[in-house]
């Protein structure tokens, strides 16, 4: 079993920045592929970035492309997900995976509790 301690989820005007922090119960950095998935109100959970266990590649939904960027401090034992230039459509609960997948597709073996990110003036 592995949990999770998400954190630096908040409020934040539009425009602005946050940074999500994601760290493993125990070292899964080199066997599993680690992601965000974000559930805004009435609306599915849906794929929000992941990278790579194997190579470190990353996969980004088309809607934060650009904006958004996953990295992992393997030391740390811990993946981040920077977040910039922030707009109310980001607003949602954000969650921390890890599994064999990317954006779009594959399996979650394990799922965060997640954290809030609120985008408004």
């Amino acid at each position: 079993q592995v949990q999770f301690v998400e954190s630096g989820g908040g409020l934040v005007q539009p425009g602005g920045s946050l940074r999500l922090s994601c760290v493993p119960s125990r070292f899964i950095l080199d066997v599993y592929d680690i992601g965000w998935f974000r559930q805004a109100p009435g609306k599915e959970r849906e794929g929000v970035s992941s990278i790579s266990f194997s190579d470190g590649s990353t996969d980004y939904a088309d809607s934060v492309k650009g904006r958004f960027t996953i990295f992992r401090d393997n030391a740390k034992n811990t993946v981040y997900l920077q977040m910039n230039s922030l707009k109310p459509e980001d607003t949602a609960v954000y969650y921390c995976a890890a599994g064999h997948f990317t954006v779009s597709t594959g399996t979650v073996d394990y799922w965060g509790e997640g954290t809030l990110v609120t985008v408004s003036s």
